[in-house]
């Protein structure tokens, strides 16, 4: 099948062809900041736990907000300002009682949100641009800090090259339309015959980020969507062999975010050499969390070369914000050029930028950062008995009233765990889902372990649902 995993670079070549000839090509034209862009090995690292680093997991919420939440009363979240008005003085200062609670419920898995290294190169390019141009990215808001941060990116993932998204949803719904946008563009009339379109296989528990996107390819006719049972590589296999379209796309989860399992790599990569298709993977929980230098779940299975386009955010174990598709040089040019949701949204300002350059150097460096994460994984689950296998833990309780309750006892006990309810999952596999980090300790994990025992039966518990609900 070697020669059908090469026509997928034909078909972009053909694509951007297309595009040269309509004169629809899209460039990116990087603004010079002045002053010297940072350098990469001037950042601050530490070696160890710092105090700082607690502040990533230790929280406050207002009186009013804590009485709601255990009351179960709506709301939209006005209790923690006060004053009269944005004109009063006083808007937004807090002079209420407040609640302290240890946060088990975020995605900043490596703690770099707080990290002073990070706050201070936000801080810099603030203070010397302001946030930066404003515009979309093919219009003023792409600048030498942009491309420098997609050249480590595409080092980081061991790719070609890179393009930065306003978000990680931007990024799959950018990829998804522009894989899309292929059939459409080589079609030999107005749309796509059925045998022109792509075939795009998605795992039944892909982020919703996927499934919006594919479901937009989908309804512009230039897509058909094949769900596979979750993680089921003999049913995805059924389904490749069925499937007479020729332009084969698999896209998955690496790390799925509600089930904390992972994607099965090693497999993935044997149907991608028996089938010749496009592997997209979205190492959005993988990314600096897993591989020897941050590389993502990818790195950790030691399949990078298999995977064709990798999406990752910075909005996670980067402690930041923005998105990334890291892919071939054909690949970014025809993304850039007809993923709608890059084009036409404005680009990450530049303070973030900054922030997330040092948050990649920081990752990388700091290992000791993912040994203490998967030392928490190993803490939960001697403590628990739980056989967890990521930072990420599914605890299924069943109903929606469990879910609440157990999240209510939780809260009480001084912990921010929250319930996790259909639409997000299946009915009836309502959980709570708690994420481990670098900057929780093993006190930490007993204490949630003892407050876990007092309200759900960890027994009993069901860790992730292999039912593979299809939210398609």
């Amino acid at each position: 099948m070697e020669m059908q995993a090469n026509s997928w670079d034909n078909w972009v070549e053909q694509a951007l062809s297309r595009l040269h000839t309509l004169k629809l090509i899209r460039s990116l034209r990087p603004i010079h900041l002045p002053n010297p862009l940072p350098r990469l090995h001037d950042f601050e690292v530490f070696h160890r736990l710092s105090p700082w680093d607690r502040s990533a997991v230790e929280i406050n919420i207002s009186e009013p907000t804590f009485l709601k939440w255990v009351h179960e009363i709506p709301s939209s979240g006005d209790e923690a300002a006060c004053g009269d008005g944005l004109d009063d003085e006083n808007f937004g200062a807090s002079h209420q009682k407040s609640r302290e609670l240890l946060l088990f419920s975020g995605n900043d898995y490596l703690g770099l949100s707080s990290h002073p290294t990070i706050g201070k190169a936000a801080a810099k390019a603030a203070q010397e641009h302001g946030m930066g141009p404003r515009g979309s990215a093919l219009v003023c808001g792409y600048t030498n800090y942009h491309r420098l941060l997609e050249s480590c990116l595409a080092d980081l993932k061991k790719k070609e090259d890179c393009l930065l998204c306003p978000t990680g949803f931007a990024a799959n719904m950018a990829l998804m339309v522009a894989l899309g946008n292929i059939s459409s563009l080589l079609s030999t009339g107005e749309k796509p015959l059925r045998d022109e379109r792509v075939a795009i296989f998605s795992d039944a528990l892909n982020h919703a980020s996927i499934i919006d996107g594919i479901r937009l390819a989908e309804r512009q006719g230039s897509a058909e969507i094949f769900v596979y049972r979750h993680c089921d590589m003999p049913h995805l296999n059924k389904l490749l062999s069925s499937c007479t379209l020729k332009k084969k796309v698999v896209v998955t989860d690496s790390l799925f975010s509600m089930d904390g399992d992972f994607a099965p790599m090693a497999e993935l990569a044997k149907l991608r050499k028996k089938h010749g298709f496009l592997l997209v993977i979205d190492d959005a929980h993988g990314t600096f969390v897993c591989g020897k230098n941050g590389g993502g779940v990818a790195e950790e299975f030691n399949c990078e070369s298999d995977v064709d386009i990798c999406i990752g955010t910075l909005s996670k174990a980067a402690g930041c914000h923005g998105g990334f598709i890291a892919c071939s040089k054909r690949w970014k040019q025809l993304i850039l050029s007809r993923g709608r949701s890059f084009i036409f949204s404005t680009a990450i300002p530049v303070p973030v930028v900054a922030a997330a350059l040092a948050a990649v150097v920081v990752a990388k460096k700091e290992k000791w950062r993912r040994t203490a994460i998967w030392n928490r994984v190993r803490d939960f689950r001697a403590l628990s008995g739980i056989p967890i296998g990521s930072p990420i833990i599914s605890l299924i309780v069943g109903s929606e009233e469990k879910a609440l309750q157990a999240s209510r006892h939780l809260l009480k006990s001084g912990f921010h765990v929250t319930a996790i309810r259909p639409p997000t999952v299946p009915p009836n596999s309502c959980r709570l889902r708690v994420t481990l980090t670098s900057v929780h300790t093993t006190e930490d994990v007993e204490k949630l372990t003892v407050a876990l025992s007092d309200c759900i039966g960890l027994s009993q518990i069901r860790v992730y649902s292999s039912s593979g609900y299809a939210r398609l």
